[in-house]
């Protein structure tokens, strides 16, 4: 089982991807309502997934995805936001980010969730 810590200061956001993520068979790690506290969850829990958004309060999920990539450069992280410029994803993705979703549109999470597994874990 794979672990995974879910980023977003919408409690009803993290609790549908918990739903979402807990569906597919993943295992929620934790979960982090602002970007300090996703820092802080990262290194405590090194889950395999970090669902991360980008627009929140206090830390940017961009700040944060650039601290948990010098933390762990092999972090995989997915982007959420509802605002989807190709600046912003263009942006993330140069940062270390493995995808982006738009939110509240989760239909391929699962998938984009179990390629990343599968390229970071080939034998499995």
């Amino acid at each position: 089982m794979y672990s995974v810590l879910i980023v977003d200061d919408s409690s009803f956001m993290r609790k549908w991807l918990m739903s979402i993520v807990a569906k597919g068979g993943y295992i929620i790690s934790g979960e982090a309502k602002n970007g300090y506290e996703a820092i802080l969850q990262y290194r405590k829990l090194k889950p395999d997934l970090v669902l991360l958004d980008i627009h929140m309060p206090e830390l940017a999920g961009n700040e944060v995805l650039k601290r948990i990539m010098a933390i762990d450069p092999d972090a995989s992280i997915i982007m959420c936001s509802a605002i989807g410029s190709s600046f912003i994803v263009e942006e993330c993705l140069s940062l270390g980010a493995k995808d982006f979703v738009r939110k509240p549109n989760f239909g391929g999470l699962l998938d984009k969730m179990n390629q990343i597994i599968q390229m970071k874990n080939p034998d499995h």
